[in-house]
């Protein structure tokens, strides 16, 4: 296994790990030093490892990042629907 998939899946435990400790801001101030660390890691991946264990990286993040990736698609869409009116 590769360094930058061990380090993804080091950032997957650890994205495990923070998520089950309370948080009185709805676990945000994680999520952003989570998202500051696993963007390089991802761009990583994908070079050292190729498309397939990138799109799986990503899939991964994803499903960690689901709320906030639903509300930046909310939010998209009310700024494209605010730009056709």
């Amino acid at each position: 296994m590769s360094y930058s998939l061990s380090a993804a899946c080091c950032w997957i435990i650890l994205a495990a790990i923070l998520a089950a400790i309370p948080s009185n801001d709805n676990h945000w101030r994680r999520a952003y030093i989570l998202m500051a660390i696993g963007a390089p890691l991802l761009i990583w991946v994908f070079v050292q490892d190729g498309i397939v264990f990138g799109l799986l990286f990503s899939a991964a993040a994803a499903s960690v990042f689901r709320w906030p990736l639903r509300y930046l698609f909310a939010w998209v869409l009310r700024q494209v629907n605010r730009r056709a009116e």
